[in-house]
């Protein structure tokens, strides 16, 4: 099924293997991940995540034939969707909140298609949204967290740069908030000072805005330990370049610090 573009969510293609099962989806963005997210699924069906959420696939057009629906369907996906429309990451997560909320998920999680965090701790973002959280941020650097391989300058820019941002701009203090496993509730999606669908997120700021945006308006937001592991060799597993991608990122956190994102009171949200 083909959804066309409407305002703040991208034209996309649906492909649902399953109806609604669960309470709760699994939102995976994903471009051309190839063995990572296959091994990711894998890891999922271990542990049986599909018996608490619903696994949706979320994306950008790969060509590497990850997203072949047997080998889906095989490690238990719900639902492929496919955006065929402008924007990166902001833009399949815009296109994955607008419809897990139209399927009537109560929250969702999402977490990064590349194998790096641990999928078996879904079960944990839903019991902390079930006791009324509505932002509920992995963290690998909190007590019981693992910080597996990370690369020094990756370490060094989230503990010292974007998470101390992060922290200000939300006023409360989180570690790990460059790490997009994480979850929200419906009722932090669907708040009007909250608005998550405007074509304005294409790429990161989403994950910005939706980090600080919770505890600014008075709702409850809390860490939970993850790990995230780096492989010990070969290249690192990122969609983001080290001086353009990093020189966007500040961009983005500087805004979000001066309440670019948020929703204007003169009703102009785009």
């Amino acid at each position: 099924m083909i959804y066309e573009r409407q305002v703040g969510v991208p034209e996309f293609r649906c492909e649902e293997y399953l109806e609604r099962m669960k309470d709760y989806a699994v939102l995976i963005p994903i471009i051309n991940e190839g063995d990572r997210i296959l091994k990711e699924l894998a890891r999922a069906k271990k542990y049986k995540v599909s018996e608490h959420a619903d696994i949706v696939i979320c994306d950008g057009g790969s060509t590497d034939g990850c997203t072949e629906e047997n080998k889906l369907k095989s490690l238990n996906v719900n639902t492929l969707l496919v955006k065929q429309d402008t924007g990166k990451q902001g833009a399949q997560l815009r296109m994955g909140i607008w419809w897990a909320l139209e399927r009537g998920y109560k929250g969702i999680i999402t977490i990064d298609g590349n194998n790096k965090d641990s999928i078996e701790d879904v079960p944990c973002f839903i019991e902390k949204l079930k006791e009324g959280y509505d932002l509920v941020q992995g963290s690998r650097f909190v007590k019981g967290g693992r910080a597996i391989n990370t690369p020094f300058v990756r370490m060094i820019s989230v503990r010292l740069i974007h998470a101390p941002i992060i922290s200000l701009t939300a006023r409360q203090r989180f570690t790990d908030t460059t790490n997009a496993y994480r979850a929200y509730s419906r009722r932090y999606l669907t708040d009007e000072r909250v608005l998550p669908l405007r074509d304005v997120f294409m790429t990161y700021e989403l994950l910005a805005y939706l980090s600080v945006r919770a505890t600014q308006i008075g709702m409850k937001a809390c860490e939970i330990p993850v790990r995230r592991a780096y492989p010990k060799a070969g290249k690192t597993p990122t969609k983001i370049s080290f001086f353009k991608g990093n020189s966007e990122l500040m961009k983005i956190l500087l805004k979000n610090v001066r309440g670019a994102y948020n929703p204007r009171q003169d009703g102009n949200y785009k």
